[in-house]
């Protein structure tokens, strides 16, 4: 016996009816991502309003670099506290800094705090051209270039965006000595506040990461005793 001949409209709405089930169970169960051009803008308005900052940088591998790890805070005037682990000579050196004005102060591992202009220690790492709005990373955010939106996800229990860029290297030295080329890296922008988290920097023989916390905290920067 010949089957029943089912109308065309109704096979149609039987296979909506099925494509909308299945986009419900299998779709996105967020917004879709911004964009990076527009992350980045948002991100290079906003770091641009920070006035104070904690930061850190690490190496993993053996980059060609000498700033090995750094770790410290900033001031908007553009004053900084913290420690530098440099690689002198093929040998580590960790030096304590106080960036007071246009004075530093500075001491290894042994002996007291000895001075230095600051122009001195520019030649080395500078570490106040972080939040200088024509330098640091304004200037990276402004100079990103295709950047693009991979995903959204969590860095150190905040909220972020994940983009990925290629970052200009004359940027990119001001907050890392030694870098020579662009990099093609990843930043982890924060969805609340569009604030800069985290950059990784893939080099040739390994990675350097520049990550940022306390942001607004209050910051006073005084010179050593003695």
């Amino acid at each position: 016996m010949p089957g029943r001949r089912i109308p065309l409209a109704a096979v149609l709405a039987a296979a909506l009816a099925v494509l909308s089930l299945t986009a419900a169970c299998g779709g996105s169960d967020g917004p879709s991502l911004p964009g990076g051009p527009e992350l980045v803008r948002k991100s290079a308005e906003a770091m641009r309003a920070v006035t104070s900052v904690a930061f850190s940088l690490e190496t993993e591998g053996s980059p060609a670099v000498p700033v090995k790890k750094a770790t410290g805070r900033l001031s908007g005037t553009g004053d900084a506290d913290g420690t530098i682990q440099l690689s002198l000579m093929g040998t580590l050196q960790e030096i304590q800094f106080v960036l007071l004005g246009e004075t530093v102060h500075f001491k290894g591992v042994t002996g007291g705090f000895q001075k230095m202009p600051r122009s001195q220690l520019a030649t080395i790492y500078d570490p106040s051209a972080i939040l200088d709005p024509g330098r640091g990373v304004v200037q990276l955010m402004s100079g990103a270039v295709n950047p693009r939106t991979e995903a959204a996800e969590k860095v150190d229990g905040s909220d972020a965006y994940k983009v990925s860029a290629t970052l200009p290297h004359r940027i990119l030295v001001t907050m890392v000595p030694g870098l020579g080329q662009d990099v093609n890296g990843t930043l982890w922008i924060d969805r609340a506040t569009s604030r800069l988290l985290r950059a990784d920097l893939p080099l040739d023989g390994g990675k350097v990461t520049v990550a940022f916390h306390d942001y607004g905290v209050p910051v006073r920067i005084t010179a050593p005793a003695g």
